[in-house]
Formats: C-alpha cells, sequence, structure tokens
C-alpha cells in the first residue's frame, strides 16, 4: 500500500479522496491555490502545499508544481480527481517518469480514449454500436460532404472535447459553414486544437452511461448505469441509478458488450462509458470518461462498494474484490449537483457563504467542501455540494430529495437548489419521462431557462 498520496486537485473531491485514504490509513498532501488556502481539504490532508496563484493555468493545471510537491513530501502516487489533469494522458506520463503512480489508466489508454475520434472507432471495432460520424474534418467542403451522407441534422463535435465545449448543433448546408468554424474556434481554445468530427443528432436523446472498474489482473467489471439526462447546456444536474429506461437485460447485454471492450484494450481503474439512447431505446458509444465522476456517489449508494477506495487500490495491484462481471443494484439513488449559479438564469454566483446547513437523515449523504463563511472563488467550477439520497425504490428516492432540498440552507450566493426542487416536483420527471431537452422545456412554460 501507497504511503503517502498527493491529490492533484481542488473543493469536494479533494475532500472526497482524503476521506477514502484516511480510512485506508494513508497520509495524504493537498496541493491548493492562493484562493483555496482556507479550503477545507488544506485543512484536514496531512500536508498541504501551495502550488501558485489562483488561475488554474498558474495552479491546478502547472505539472511541474505539483510534480515538485510530491517529490518534496516524499508522495509514491498522485490522485488527479475529475476535471484539471484528471484525463490528461502527458500528465499521467510525467507521473510515470517521476516513479510516481498515477492513480488512473495508463497513459495510453487515456490518450486513446480521450479522442473521441479513435475512440469511436475502436469501441466499433470491439462490437459496440456508434452513431454514423465523420472522422476529424479536414475542409469546409468535406464537412459538407459527411453531412449530407450522415443526412442532417448532425453536430459538430470537438475531437478532444467535453462538457459542452465546441459542439454545434447543425440542421441545414446551409449553416454548416459558420457553425464549423464558430466550434472548430471553441474547440481550440478549450483543448488546444481544433479539431472536430460530424455526428448523427439525436432529437430527443436520453444520456445513459455505465460504470466501470478495471484491476491490473486483467479483470473489468461494471456497476450499473446511471441516468443523467437532466442537463443544461450539456452539464449534467441530477443524476440517479438506475435508469426507468433500462432492464435487467439490457443491463447484462450492454454491460458485457462493455466489459469486453475494455478487457480488451486493458483498461484499469474507475471509468465511465457515456452511452447516448434514441427514441427507441437503442444505445450508442459516444465516449469514455478515464476517471472518477462526479456522480459516482449514486453508484456507490446502489452497490454499497466504494469507487474511490477501490481506484487506490487497484493502483496499489490489488485485485477487484467481487466475483463475477457486476454486482446487484440495491434501491435507487438520485444525486442533485448544488452549483452556485442563479436558479433562472445559470449566471455564476461567487461570494462568501453566509449560512451553510446541510440536510440530514436517513438515506442522506452531503458531500461538499463548503461551510458558512466559506468563499467560493470566481476562477473554477461552480460546484459546491453534491446532496445524494438513497431509497427503497423511486417514488422514494425523490420524496427523499424533496425534503432534503427543502432542508438544505445556503445564503450568501445564489445556488440552483429552487430548479432543482422543480425538477422533483415535475409529473414529467416524475413518470420518468424526460429527455436532455427537459430543462429547455422547462423554459418554455416559464420557470427555469437554460
Amino acid at each position: 500500500m501507497f504511503k503517502k498520496i498527493l491529490i492533484a486537485n481542488r473543493g469536494e473531491i479533494a475532500l472526497r479522496v482524503i476521506c477514502a485514504c484516511k480510512e485506508l490509513g494513508i497520509p495524504t498532501v493537498a496541493v491548493y491555490s492562493e484562493a483555496d488556502r482556507n479550503s477545507l481539504h488544506v485543512r484536514f490532508a496531512d500536508e498541504a502545499v501551495c502550488i501558485g496563484p489562483p488561475r488554474s493555468a498558474d495552479s491546478y493545471l502547472n505539472v511541474a508544481s505539483i510534480i515538485s510537491a510530491a517529490e518534496i513530501t516524499g508522495a509514491e502516487a498522485i490522485h488527479p480527481g475529475y476535471g484539471f489533469l484528471a484525463e490528461s494522458s502527458y500528465f499521467a506520463g510525467v507521473c510515470e517518469a517521476s516513479n510516481l503512480t498515477f492513480i488512473g489508466p495508463r497513459p495510453d489508454v487515456i490518450s486513446l480514449m480521450g479522442d473521441k475520434n479513435r475512440a469511436r472507432a475502436r469501441m466499433r471495432e470491439l462490437g459496440l454500436a456508434v452513431l454514423p460520424g465523420s472522422e476529424v474534418i479536414t475542409s469546409e467542403e468535406e464537412a459538407l460532404r459527411e453531412a449530407e451522407r450522415i443526412g442532417y441534422p448532425v453536430i459538430v463535435k470537438a475531437s478532444a472535447g467535453g462538457g459542452g465545449r465546441g459542439m454545434r448543433i447543425v440542421s441545414s448546408a446551409e449553416e454548416l459553414p459558420h457553425l464549423l468554424r464558430t466550434a472548430q474556434n471553441e474547440a481550440a481554445a478549450s483543448f488546444a486544437t481544433p479539431d472536430v468530427y460530424v455526428e448523427k443528432y439525436i432529437a430527443s436523446p436520453r444520456h445513459i452511461e455505465f460504470q466501470v472498474l478495471g484491476d491490473q489482473h486483467g479483470r473489468v467489471v461494471h456497476l450499473g448505469e446511471r441516468e443523467c439526462t437532466i442537463q443544461r447546456r450539456h452539464q449534467k444536474l441530477v443524476e440517479e441509478s438506475p435508469s426507468t429506461q433500462i432492464d435487467a437485460e439490457t443491463r447484462q447485454r450492454v454491460g458485457h458488450q462493455i466489459v469486453v471492450a475494455l478487457q480488451e484494450i486493458g483498461y484499469t481503474s474507475a471509468g465511465t462509458i457515456e452511452l447516448l439512447m434514441d427514441e427507441k431505446r437503442n444505445l450508442y458509444f459516444l465516449e469514455m470518461n478515464t476517471r472518477i465522476q462526479v456522480e459516482h456517489p449514486v453508484t456507490e449508494m446502489v452497490t454499497s462498494l466504494d469507487l474511490v477506495k477501490n481506484q487506490i487500490l487497484i493502483a496499489a495491484g490489488a485485485p477487484i474484490p467481487f466475483e463475477g462481471e457486476t454486482m446487484r443494484l440495491s434501491g435507487h439513488s438520485i444525486e442533485c449537483r448544488i452549483c452556485a449559479e442563479h436558479p433562472v438564469t445559470f449566471a455564476p454566483s461567487a461570494g462568501k457563504i453566509t449560512v451553510f446547513h446541510e440536510p440530514g437523515g436517513t438515506g442522506v449523504r452531503v458531500d461538499t467542501a463548503a461551510y458558512a463563511e466559506s468563499v467560493i472563488p470566481p476562477y473554477y467550477d461552480s460546484l459546491i455540494a453534491k446532496l445524494i439520497v438513497h431509497g427503497k425504490d423511486r417514488n422514494e428516492a425523490i420524496r427523499r430529495m424533496s425534503r432534503a432540498l427543502e432542508m438544505f440552507i445556503i445564503e450568501g450566493i445564489s445556488t440552483s437548489i429552487p430548479v432543482q426542487q422543480k425538477i422533483m416536483a415535475d409529473p414529467d420527471f416524475q413518470a420518468g419521462n424526460f429527455d436532455t431537452h427537459f430543462l429547455s422545456r422547462f423554459a418554455r412554460n416559464g420557470e427555469s431557462s437554460s
């Protein structure tokens, strides 16, 4: 087992990793920017190192500073959390070259699955259904030809993208040139490469993802699916497990296909296969996230498996701790991402939290690094807490989430809680009748805006 782990992240995920390490008896090192000097992950780690100014490029994305912090504190491994450097094959390679264990997949696997075009091609070879699409687009003329072949509407996507950046929906050939340039410019600004491709656009999709674990002994397992369809601006707002759209036969069949494919590429650590479901319930491979997900707690709640602990144990050489391809899912779990945003406009709301009261009780979990008098800085992601509930079935989980949201008090900044309360009370949501445009329908009804 590792003698010391450095967490190359901040906020609630850094605190989440510290909790897992404490339960495993592993000392931790926190790194922090000047803006996070008073953060809880700094307080609860065994050691803490300031790695730079508030701007991410000067701190949490500064590879040299993070490696130096690991070396001077004697850390043996680095957990990247999610975001920042979590899916950087370069960072994983630097860790390897510095004799530090990167708690995640190998650099070559991160590189393969991080390139959406290569990942789609490889998963198609390995038996997963993939939406019709192009290779990397090299010219406007090629884009027009490929869109005509695929059939409108299409979506232009950044090859190295994520989080909705570098994406544009195109309804006609007349729109394509302008939207292609816009997507390329946004991709270059967000991911340092303008590479984009064209893919068939599903008008009313659902977003389904499968959680996986792979160990260093050649085993891969899946832990069922999560429903991540409730989104605004391609950012997830509510997640749940299991999905109302996936039955036991589909879960077993698709899960097996994913396990076989990931065994073939030698996948290790936690990861997530993201899929789109069309109106006929066909599932298509979308992309893979080669890291722990923000929404991993819903899977933990229905499997009773600590995913972060297992990431660490797998990186240390331990086998997956159960037999078979999957585990039985028990009950139903829902997560609401509580963000520092205006609930109607979704404009960021940085500032000081004056009152912070977490809900509690049976089946309620809060993952957060926020507290009364803490400051939400304007430099990073707006996520301030994750509210997770578990119930014996979906109806109980919805009722439990509704009362937990009502009892979650955050003052001094705006949050997404009001819109999430409306989602829980919505008859279509309660019936499982929604797609990725659900919040847009709210907007048309004058209740919210995405």
